[in-house]
């Protein structure tokens, strides 16, 4: 039985009260989420977080009538494994003051949240984790990677497209033209890729500019849309492009805001644009698939080397409804393993027989006292699994997974793996 800890109105022994962000605070609101984040706002910009303010979906921590703690969440789709998608809890902007640490004010904004979103239907949760120790307690485990890349254009020669590509044009857009053209080539994109999210209006606003966050500066990028032979829009470049000409030679960088396709030649077709634009030395890739074969398209893959810093985990997840959860996502053979899996909060604590058919379809459900669990794990590492960013095998050789029975974890990984690691492209 899920615990469910709701802390509606309670407030600590030292009158901490945690509860239901209204309109009216979204002033004060604002002003404790910028100091959390490092950027002093004494008016909270009221304005900006109204733009993304859904009734019933802020939680506050309040002492007095000051906000000392903040908590966020919204309803995104997010595509499993096999293409499926789940109306998912995304959690955000999770910060608690300086002032008031160490108070349990983020278990409870977090237990409440679960709680609710649990009661809503919600089979899963998401965050971006800032600090990898905090978020497994509740149940979180690291479920896609980014990676970042730079080519060296000239070094590169060629880009390898495939000939379904051929007669394919390329069309310029305007921001406008973006912001409507955008979403439905986003949405036919996102569910061909395990671990992405949808897109609300207001990350469409965001891209182009209409809405600008006063945290951050916005330059206008280039975008272009690419058309296969039959003329539908397949694929979506836009980048922006850093001006370095030390002694008239140029050093100027392609940066990529943004990069998605339908398929493997519109992504293929569009690296070859975005290698052809003159004047650039190189190629920056801030955020791309951990598994994507962009390099392996280039005459010298060597030509695309790491890119620094930006390779990490990003989206984590918490499974909530076992259940529906694993009978939305798709199996790489038939078969079947037991899990024990361990849960605090009490949402999938228990054992549990996941069967696969040769279809690809499979269920979760609860197991009998009589069937011997394959392997013991977290409900954190369940989440890695579920979304094929690691192998039980991985994890069983970390110490993460315990093998109860002698090639458990290799049956798991035959029901578990994925073609391609799962990978989130956008922030929440």
């Amino acid at each position: 039985m899920a615990t469910t800890l709701t802390a509606r109105g309670q407030a600590d022994g030292g009158g901490t009260g945690i509860r239901v962000v209204e309109e009216a605070d979204l002033a004060e609101w604002g002003r404790a989420l910028s100091s959390g984040f490092m950027e002093a706002k004494a008016d909270g910009a009221p304005d900006f977080v109204r733009e993304q303010f859904v009734p019933g979906r802020s939680l506050g921590a309040f002492d007095g009538a000051r906000c000392v703690g903040t908590f966020r969440s919204t309803a995104r789709e997010l595509t499993v494994p096999g293409g499926a998608s789940l109306t998912t809890d995304a959690i955000t902007n999770v910060t608690v003051s300086q002032t008031h640490r160490r108070r349990g004010l983020l278990s409870r904004m977090m237990t409440q949240d679960l709680a609710t979103a649990a009661e809503r239907g919600d089979s899963l949760a998401i965050l971006i984790a800032a600090e990898y120790r905090i978020y497994g307690r509740f149940g979180f485990g690291p479920a896609s990677q980014h990676k970042g890349w730079t080519i060296h254009k000239h070094r590169a020669g060629g880009v390898r497209v495939p000939a379904e590509a051929d007669g394919g044009s390329f069309e310029l857009q305007t921001m406008e033209e973006y912001r409507k053209n955008g979403p439905e080539l986003h949405e036919r994109f996102r569910r061909t890729q395990p671990g992405a999210i949808d897109r609300k209006a207001i990350n469409w606003r965001l891209r182009t500019g209409d809405l600008q966050n006063p945290d951050k500066s916005w330059k206008e990028p280039l975008v272009v849309i690419y058309r296969d032979p039959a003329g539908r829009p397949a694929g979506l470049l836009a980048y922006t492009v850093t001006d370095e000409w030390p002694n008239m030679i140029t050093r100027s960088a392609l940066k990529v805001r943004d990069h998605f396709a339908v398929d493997r030649a519109a992504a293929a077709a569009l690296w070859r644009y975005a290698l052809q634009v003159d004047w650039i030395e190189r190629i920056e890739i801030p955020n791309i698939a951990p598994d994507d074969p962009l390099p392996l398209l280039l005459d010298d893959p060597r030509a695309c080397v790491d890119g620094g810093d930006s390779s990490s985990d990003f989206m984590w997840l918490r499974i909530l409804d076992a259940p529906t959860a694993f009978a939305a996502r798709s199996y790489a053979a038939p078969g079947r393993v037991v899990l024990q899996v361990r849960d605090r909060l009490g949402y999938v604590d228990g054992r549990w027989a996941l069967e696969a058919a040769a279809d690809g379809t499979g269920q979760l459900t609860r197991a009998g006292a009589g069937a011997d669990p394959d392997i013991a794990l977290d409900v954190r590492e369940l989440g890695t699994l579920y979304t094929g960013n690691d192998s039980t095998a991985r994890l069983h050789a970390a110490g993460l997974v315990d093998e109860l029975r002698p090639g458990g974890a290799a049956r798991a990984d035959a029901l578990l793996r994925v073609a391609f690691r799962p990978w989130c492209p956008d922030g929440f």
